[in-house]
Parts: C-alpha cells; sequence; structure tokens
C-alpha cells in the first residue's frame, strides 16, 4: 500500500510499506537538476548535491560519513537532467538517526568557501573522467545535438570554467532560489512505523518556507547533425540517435518494446546481426533515455575503424526492416516479457522501490502502482511498435556522433555520410 502525505508547507511525503524486510531506504527529491541551469549556473545542481556532504553546523564531513556506518548504513546522492536525490537506506531500528543525518544535510550544510574549492577540483576530476571515456563521449555529444538549445543540453556535471565561479554566495542563492517544499518529495520504502515517519518529517521540514519555483521547460528545434570529436584511441565510438518521446507519451511503452527488440539485450536484433553474425563489433547496444516531455534514442557501438561502413549499414537495414513491419510473434512477446521481468525483479529492493514512488511522485504527481505498469506493457501490439518504429527509424532524422583518432584515419564523417544517404526503402 502505498500512501501519500501533503504538509502545510506543500511538502510531499509517500510510503510504502514492505512487509518482509527489515531495512528502509529514505530518499528527499528535489524537482532541480541541469535543465533548470542556465549559461552561468550550469553545473550548480550536481556541484549542491556534493557540497551537502561536507560539514554541517552540526556535523562535521567525517562526523556525516562515520554516523552513517556507525548505523550500518548506506548514503549516497545524484543529480539528473530533472531531479536530485538524496538518500539513505538503514536497519529500520535506525530510521530516525537516519532523517536526522539527512535532514541536518540538507538545511544546515556550511557551504564554506573553502569546501567549495576543493569540490571544485574533485568535480573537473569528474569531468575529464567521463571526457577520457569514449562511450560517455558520444552520448553526450549527441544529447548536445538532440537538444540543442534547451537547457536539457547541459552536461549535468558542468564545465571547468563555470565551477571555477562558484562561490558560497552564487551556491547559497541557487539552492534558495530553486529548492522549495511545494517542488520537493521525502520517499520511504521498507519496514517502518508510518506514524513515526510522517510525525519525524513534519518534524524536521515543516518550517521549511515555501515559496514558487518557476519551472521553464524550453523546447528547441532539432536538427540531424553528424559531429566528429578527435580523440587518440585504437577503436572508432559511434553513437546514433533520434529525438523521441517523454514518459507520459501514450507511445511510452510501446518504445520500450521496440528498444528491447532492436538493441537493448544479448538476444536483440543489432546484437545478433552486428556482433555475432557478422563480427563487426564487440560492444553494440541500444538504449532509450525519456524525460518528461522529451527523450533521446541512441545507439551505440565500438568498432574498428574499417568496419564502420558496414556496421551503420547493418544498423541502418535493421531499422528498415522493422519499419517494414518483418517482426516475429516471439522476439514481440520475448521483449515484453523481458521489460516485465526487469521491472518487477528492479522492485524487490527498497531502494528501487523508493526511487520508483520518488520519482514518479516528483515528476508527474502521480503514483504508479506495479499492476498498473504491468498492465501497460501487455496492452502493446505488435502494430504499436511498428508505429513508433516508422516514426523513430527516419533515416534523414538521425544523428550520429563518434570519436577516434580522426588525424590517423581522415574521411570518417564522408563514410558516414555516403551510408547515410544510401537508399534503403522503396
Amino acid at each position: 500500500m502505498i500512501n501519500k502525505y501533503t504538509l502545510d508547507n506543500g511538502l510531499r511525503i509517500v510510503t510504502e510499506k514492505i512487509g518482509y524486510v527489515k531495512s528502509a531506504s529514505i530518499g528527499i527529491w528535489v524537482n532541480v537538476g541541469s535543465n533548470n541551469e542556465n549559461d552561468e549556473t550550469n553545473g550548480l545542481s550536481h556541484f549542491i548535491e556534493h557540497m551537502l556532504f561536507k560539514g554541517t553546523k552540526n556535523r562535521r564531513a567525517n562526523e556525516i560519513a562515520e554516523e552513517v556506518d556507525n548505523i550500518g548504513g548506506q548514503m549516497n546522492a545524484f543529480t539528473s537532467k530533472e531531479c536530485t536525490c538524496f538518500y539513505v537506506k538503514v536497519l529500520d531500528e535506525n530510521i530516525v538517526e537516519a532523517v536526522d543525518i539527512l535532514s541536518d544535510m540538507f538545511f544546515n550544510s556550511l557551504f564554506k568557501q573553502e569546501e567549495i574549492d576543493k569540490e571544485i577540483s574533485v568535480v573537473i576530476e569528474e569531468i575529464k573522467m567521463y571526457e577520457d571515456s569514449p562511450e560517455d563521449l558520444v552520448h553526450d555529444k549527441l544529447t548536445e545535438i538532440i537538444f540543442n538549445e534547451s537547457p536539457m543540453a547541459y552536461n549535468i556535471l558542468g564545465t571547468e570554467k563555470n565551477l571555477k565561479t562558484f562561490t558560497t554566495e552564487k551556491v547559497l542563492s541557487y539552492m534558495n532560489d530553486k529548492y522549495s517544499p511545494h517542488n520537493t518529495v521525502i520517499a520511504v520504502a521498507g519496514s517502518f512505523d508510518e506514524e513515526l515517519f510522517v510525525n519525524l518529517i513534519k518534524e524536521k521540514f515543516s518550517k521549511w518556507q515555501n515559496k514558487f519555483v518557476e519551472h521553464v521547460d524550453k523546447d528547441s528545434r532539432y536538427e540531424r547533425k553528424v559531429v566528429g570529436i578527435n580523440k587518440d584511441l585504437e577503436q572508432l565510438h559511434v553513437c546514433i540517435g533520434n529525438k523521441t518521446i517523454g514518459r507520459h507519451h501514450e507511445d511510452y511503452h510501446s518504445l520500450l518494446v521496440l528498444n528491447n527488440i532492436f538493441g537493448g539485450t544479448m538476444s536483440s536484433r543489432i546484437f545478433q546481426e552486428v556482433r555475432e553474425n557478422r563480427g563487426l563489433v564487440y560492444s553494440i547496444y541500444s538504449f532509450v533515455s525519456n524525460y518528461s516531455n522529451s527523450g533521446i534514442f541512441s545507439i551505440y557501438a565500438g568498432m574498428s575503424y574499417d568496419q564502420v561502413e558496414e556496421a551503420i549499414r547493418t544498423v541502418l537495414k535493421q531499422m528498415v526492416s522493422m519499419k517494414n513491419s518483418e517482426i516475429t510473434m516471439k522476439e514481440f512477446n520475448r521483449a515484453k516479457q523481458q521489460i516485465k521481468g526487469n521491472y518487477i525483479l528492479g522492485l524487490e529492493s527498497t531502494s528501487s522501490r523508493m526511487s520508483a514512488i520518488g520519482r514518479r511522485e516528483l515528476l508527474f504527481n502521480e503514483i504508479l502502482y506495479p499492476e498498473e505498469v504491468i498492465n501497460s506493457i501487455n496492452n502493446v501490439k505488435l502494430e504499436d511498435v511498428i508505429k513508433v518504429a516508422n516514426e523513430l527509424f527516419d533515416i534523414d532524422k538521425l544523428s550520429i556522433t563518434f570519436t577516434g583518432n580522426l588525424n590517423k584515419h581522415k574521411g570518417i564523417e564522408e563514410i558516414i555520410n555516403k551510408v547515410l544517404g544510401e537508399k534503403y526503402e522503396n
């Protein structure tokens, strides 16, 4: 049973009891991510996530870590394009201590300039780590193209240039502007006393004053591009993608089924044809990143430089095959079963259950029960998947990003454009 409470200041609490566990996961979800930023503030949402672990009026940074360890808990946080989450998982007997630590970090963090300066260096190293990962690099570049001038195009980590402008005043100003009870949800799942938990949250959060925070969902016109990034690499890394629908769209579950058939698993079309049958790549897969109002469908592959033409051509042929309704009932039913299985298995931990109810309430102001999700997957028809394929697999709208040693292996962009320009359909 999932319950929802709303405090007088607008803060929402969602709870789900799981009777067979002895732990609870608690998360503070704030509807603030990189899509709330601008050119000057890009990276601040993620930076604040880091800074909440750097000491409060009541606890030094090492004491936060020690107290969580003392109760055998696990604490972490993450930032996405649409939200920031601070969470802890503890034994049910330690919920009071866990809420106290979380609320102290949330309201009493010091944001000392000396700690900010140190953390700037840490995040710059994090940026460099991602830049050294060609797989992440081509995905990020594709995101920039798909979302163009929208804030959704921003890198969640920010830029080195921006990070070096962060001060105590700038961090506090952004947090005061963007964090509010009305755009925050506290979620708990697992074993807990419901009345005790709700009263704890009231005690810690009811004095937090509400204010209006404007959310601008700025979209931009997508224009397909082919973009290469020069890196001294032994392989060529390629990402192929198109803009797609958001999570609330009626075709959302049909898109998930399409992705599973096309490249979401080891039994998928492109894994079997491009890797197993033809041996053109070592790694290849497709995935969807869906947000509130839009998303990205993308395919990643790593290959030898001399395999790029045939590998991309084979992927495009598989797209056309699906558009032409060449999908068997066997692979269609297998895809739906895999999605249902992965979904249910993913709900077997208190952390994932907390995430499911917290994220859904935060972004869509609703709770979906597992039975509703399963029914939505069951209701997907083969013709729904073919319809999405015809909308998504428009070769004239596909963008491609790639990275590798382009100085040594010249002409890669010309090869890609040549393959994109070939005729695949009558």
